[in-house]
């Protein structure tokens, strides 16, 4: 009988290979003022406080709390056993205080009577290796099994509290990925979709190149499982499918919401940091009112910058390009031990949260209320500690939460408008993690890996380094108009729209700066039988054959960018021909020495600056400062001194809001280069010209005058 229940599921989850995601009208939700708590888990309590935390939560000056993501065996104790009982006394309590929620669905870690029942829920890797029970996220989320409990679950909570007002929100499942799953059913779901998208085996070996190693298909059933491919083009491909399963899985949610939920709450989902390979937080994105993100920084005490929290924050306001909510960050210390534990200085608490408010986000909740006293996360300790009473951490978040009551309907729904924007792309992400530019061996110091995502990062932090703000763009991003700089990391996987897209920009007045490795495969992971760069050749005004990897770093001629010991370059150069291309550094060494290193190319209206090597650090800020100077992007805020960060937006009063933070543990001054304004901390007036002071570790926020 429960086979019949689950064949529309098993039906269902094969058509989506070939369907269009699940419908959404994603609307953003309008917030009286900034969204301010934490997460709060009274069934993790040792014992009975719920009148307490409430009053404590309150006292903080906190509003908004996230609730029941984590424990379905709570919901529904055994199968088909539903309890709300434990969860409405704490939203009823929630909501007789003035405390907003926001309900989590509790599907990312089952319950154990759904592991014994079905043990084929849990997800089996690459090479047959299965999952066993015991640790969240490790099931296979598209398992019929599982979709029947999940939807029947989801369905039933949000009917539950439809016509609640204290329930403001749903966040569908928690920091979803693919979890590794290779069932059978994942296989097959796969194999239906490459049958949709190349049509014939023939068209799947050519674009693949499966004739080498004789690995040519003729029947779509000789199509080998994902554990053991070799081929680029198949592990590419099985990286989009890993993401496609999350995307559908999560709009699958979000659909469920709103067909059961009110029409006054919004859906969400909780990103797990940025720049994943394995999710597509744009395709996400689109099937939520808004997006969430948990952002942690792991740089406290001394090495906290809010350079972290910037990138994360960049990240996301950039999928809907617009605000965002931060469901999860820092409330003392981290990690899945004791070997993490560097609480922040005083100061570095409410720092943080007007650092995430300053780069769009319209909520900032903790991880979480209070400490857990046993299992995985002991050490990943929340506002109180594990004696549950006021301390450091949550005596300075109360300052900020009744800060927040004052000023928070000036600081939410920031508008940002940025000159400069990084072009992301996972497909680069991944098939560089699968054909890597250096070895283990090259990549100096322990922790720091060249790759994509640490050619990203740099170019990120140098612009953050130099007050820059930053918008991301994505491959499918249409016009690019908007950006007087766009900068386009080591774009390995592209297809010929995409460059010829980049191309055009440059060609109508656009600046771009790109790096090595661009245009160099194709979107099946094939190299390009062009002469490289391929269709990049006239915008960029070079051609090459060659390539080599650089055993040791290389200085070069002449210290153009003076910037002394830092004059080097790294574990890739290209051996650049110019056409009409000028040469803005070479190579100091007797062979490499006759290629440039870096070159600029006019092309129509614009220009391409292109890196065709892995550049160190200070050269890599160095180069995009004489970019940003060439278009007229370096202005006041680009000469503050070092440690003080500038960001800048409009509010919903249509007056420019200017945040001004110390990252240090020193006091600094600075002049303050804009029009007059308001301090809304301290109500003070700020005039232009005059000299601020800002002790260790706090900010100024400048709301101008005027409009």
């Amino acid at each position: 009988m429960f086979i019949r229940r689950l064949l529309p599921y098993a039906a269902a989850c094969i058509a989506a290979a070939c369907a269009p995601a699940w419908a959404a009208t994603p609307t953003q939700p309008e917030l009286p003022t900034v969204l301010y708590g934490a997460a709060y888990y009274h069934e993790y309590m040792p014992y009975e406080r719920l009148d307490k935390d409430v009053q404590m939560i309150k006292a903080a000056g906190f509003n908004v709390v996230r609730l029941g993501e984590s424990t379905w065996s709570l919901w529904e104790p055994e199968d088909g056993r539903f309890e709300y009982a434990w969860m409405d006394r704490v939203v009823d309590a929630m909501g007789k205080a003035g405390i907003k929620v926001i309900m989590g669905t509790p599907t990312y870690s089952i319950p154990a009577w759904m592991a014994h029942q079905h043990p084929e829920i849990l997800a089996t890797k690459f090479n047959g290796a299965k999952n066993t029970y015991g640790m969240r996220q490790n099931m296979n989320t598209d398992a019929p099994a599982y979709r029947f409990y999940a939807e029947r679950l989801i369905r039933r909570i949000a009917a539950h509290y439809k016509d609640n007002p204290n329930v403001i929100g749903w966040q569908v499942d928690n920091e979803t990925g693919t979890y590794g799953a290779a069932n059978d059913d994942v296989f097959m779901r796969f194999q239906h979709y490459l049958e949709k998208k190349f049509g014939t085996p023939e068209n799947l070996s050519n674009a693949w190149f499966l004739n080498y190693w004789g690995q040519n298909l003729h029947t779509w059933e000789d199509l080998p499982r994902p554990d053991g491919a070799q081929s680029t083009g198949y592990k590419l491909e099985w990286s989009r499918w890993g993401q496609m399963r999350v995307t559908d899985f999560l709009h699958w949610q979000a659909q469920l919401i709103r067909e059961n939920a009110g029409p006054r709450q919004f859906v969400t989902h909780d990103f797990a940091g940025s720049l994943h390979g394995d999710v597509d937080e744009g395709a996400v994105a689109r099937g939520l009112d808004v997006a969430g993100v948990n952002i942690y920084h792991w740089g406290t005490q001394d090495q906290y910058d809010g350079a972290a929290q910037k990138l994360d924050g960049d990240f996301t306001r950039s999928l809907k390009r617009g605000n965002f909510l931060v469901t999860e960050t820092n409330a003392q210390t981290t990690d899945w031990s004791s070997s993490f534990q560097y609480p922040p200085y005083d100061g570095q608490f409410r720092e943080d949260v007007y650092t995430h408010l300053s780069n769009g986000a319209n909520m900032v909740e903790y991880w979480h209320w209070a400490s857990i006293h046993g299992n995985q996360e002991t050490y990943w300790k929340g506002v109180l500690s594990h004696d549950l009473e006021p301390n450091r951490a949550y005596a300075e978040m109360s300052r900020t939460g009744k800060e927040l009551q004052k000023i928070g309907q000036h600081l939410v729904d920031l508008r940002i408008h940025n000159d400069v924007a990084i072009l992301w792309s996972r497909d680069s992400l991944n098939a560089i993690n699968d054909m890597p530019f250096a070895k283990q061996s090259q990549w100096g110091s322990a922790g720091t890996n060249a790759d994509y995502g640490s050619e990203v990062r740099q170019i990120h932090r140098a612009l953050y380094d130099l007050n820059v703000g930053t918008d991301f763009v994505f491959p499918d991003t249409q016009d690019l108009s908007a950006y007087k700089v766009l900068i386009v990391p080591t774009l390995y996987i592209a297809d010929d729209a995409l460059l010829l897209r980049i191309a055009d920009y440059v060609r109508k007045g656009g600046h771009v700066v790109m790096t090595f490795k661009s245009g160099f495969a194709n979107e099946n992971a094939a190299v390009r039988w062009t002469m490289a760069p391929g269709p990049l050749r006239a915008a960029l005004g070079f051609h090459y054959q060659e390539f080599s990897n650089l055993a040791q770093p290389l200085a070069l001629k002449g210290d153009p960018y003076q910037v002394g010991d830092d004059n080097k370059v790294k574990h890739w150069a290209e051996f650049l021909q110019l056409d009409t291309a000028k040469a803005l550094a070479w190579y100091d060494h007797p062979f490499f020495g006759r290629w440039p290193a870096i070159t600029a190319n006019q092309y129509g209206a614009g220009k391409a600056v292109y890196e065709g090597t892995y550049l160190s650090d200070k050269l890599q800020k160095a180069l995009l400062r004489t970019v940003l100077q060439e278009r007229g992007l370096i202005g006041a805020d680009q000469q503050l001194p070092a440690h003080i960060q500038a960001r800048t937006g409009v509010n919903r009063f249509g007056k420019t809001i200017r945040y001004y933070f110390n990252y240090s543990g020193a006091p600094v001054t600075f002049a303050y280069g804009h029009k007059a304004g308001t301090d809304l901390l301290t109500g003070r007036a700020v005039k232009a010209g005059e000299t601020v002071s800002l002790a260790p570790w706090d900010l100024v926020i400048v709301e101008e005058d005027g409009r």
